[in-house]
């Protein structure tokens, strides 16, 4: 990444952050540069004020747009540099000293302010169900959804996760409104028991936001009052390091998308068992019949195996001490293939075999080839397949005594066979 030096219009010491209670603002621009990465090139720029929040606590940064005499300039990314927020363009604006207006892309940031509060309703019913020992140890949050990192030593059982989504979503009900102190004494913050992280610095004031029973320092953007969250839907939890779980959740629409769409699959399945009243009865049943059908289903393939197997070994030509066995066979399987295969191997001395076999209209290429015979003759399957398979427009490989290759033209199966075979010359 090439990136260019900075162009001042005007001195700053730091940008002045209006986005907690505007969207939409009159900026000018400070400084920019430009910045240059494999086949990308973007701009940086610096405003004086900006409604802009930049990435930072796990928070992403605000897109939007900024606008001179109805010419908008597209912000794709916004982050924080240094102590300044600088605003990501694909393309500079043709008169950067101007006055220009800064509107932040307002759904998102709304969808953003959902997943961040409901982060802290998430820690504090966490710390409710699990116990004081939970701690935050990194977090994301965006648009489409909100993971969430804490101290715990074991997996939650579904009956804890319930517990905590009901406790979440109980709180989103009660629509606390946000209570906001952007300027607490760090003395002060910590006797209120606002939750800190561990091992973060903190200045001397600090910013509190306390939604019910949620106290926390924080510096991202949130809703006014919890209601606007609508629900919150948790749709993972897994184990990301020792004593380190991860919840991933999702909220507002997103939640009514992903549980209309549960509901949905639901009704398919109602359709499918038509007539049931139990409806976990019948696809218990229908899972104990697909198993049952299963193992017929084997039994049948290896009964056809046995019938395959000893239809070869009847064609066995024995040839200056080998026996050969090279011939197009029918079955439906790969790994049936690859079973017969050994099969034979362990049943005939001085084996060199070559099967062809088409699996649902594909050319499959088995050369299978007894160790001895790999040795005094320096034969190789690997190598073999690899030159045979060109019959089938296809190729392959594997071990010296064992190989297989797939192609695309199930015609050429007789003349990769004979290919293989020639290899004994």
């Amino acid at each position: 990444q090439e990136t260019d030096d900075w162009v001042e219009l005007r001195k700053i010491e730091q940008t002045e952050f209006l986005g907690y209670d505007k969207l939409e603002t009159e900026i000018r621009i400070a400084r920019y540069r430009k910045v240059s990465q494999k086949k990308k090139t973007f701009y940086q720029l610096v405003f004086d004020q900006t409604p802009f929040y930049g990435e930072s606590g796990g928070q992403v940064g605000d897109t939007g747009y900024i606008e001179f005499e109805g010419v908008k300039t597209s912000i794709f990314d916004t982050q924080k540099e240094n102590n300044l927020t600088v605003h990501l363009v694909e393309k500079l604006p043709a008169n950067p000293a101007e006055y220009f207006t800064a509107v932040v892309n307002t759904k998102r940031r709304s969808n953003i302010a959902n997943n961040h509060t409901a982060t802290h309703l998430l820690h504090a019913a966490l710390r409710e169900v699990l116990g004081s020992h939970v701690e935050q140890k990194g977090s994301l949050v965006n648009a489409d959804h909100l993971r969430f990192d804490f101290s715990h030593f074991q997996k939650l059982s579904d009956e804890e996760i319930l517990k905590v989504e009901q406790i979440v979503n109980e709180n989103i009900r009660l629509n606390s409104t946000l209570e906001e102190n952007r300027a607490m004494p760090i003395d002060k913050a910590k006797e209120s028991g606002a939750m800190m992280l561990f091992g973060e610095k903190y200045g001397d004031a600090v910013r509190v936001i306390k939604f019910g029973d949620s106290v926390e320092l924080c510096g991202g953007t949130h809703v006014n009052a919890t209601g606007q969250i609508g629900m919150l839907k948790i749709v993972s939890e897994s184990a990301i390091a020792a004593g380190v779980r991860r919840i991933e959740a999702i909220t507002a629409a997103r939640a009514e998308k992903y549980i209309n769409e549960q509901l949905n699959m639901l009704n398919s399945i109602k359709e499918t068992v038509k007539g049931s009243k139990d409806l976990l009865g019948s696809v218990t049943t229908l899972l104990k019949q697909n198993s049952e059908f299963s193992k017929q289903i084997e039994n049948f393939q290896r009964e056809g195996l046995k019938i395959v197997k000893a239809n070869l070994k009847s064609k066995v030509l024995m040839e200056r001490g080998v026996n050969i066995i090279a011939d197009k066979i029918e079955l439906a399987d790969a790994a049936l293939v690859k079973d017969l295969a050994f099969q034979l191997k362990g049943e005939i001395d001085n084996l060199f075999l070559v099967i062809g076999a088409d699996i649902n209209g594909k050319p499959n290429l088995t050369v299978m080839i007894s160790d001895n015979i790999v040795a005094e003759k320096g034969l190789n399957a690997g190598q073999i397949v690899r030159e045979a398979g060109r019959e089938i427009k296809g190729g392959g490989g594997g071990q010296p005594f064992y190989a297989t290759a797939g192609g695309k033209d199930v015609a050429g199966l007789q003349a990769a066979i004979e290919k293989a075979l020639s290899f004994l010359q």
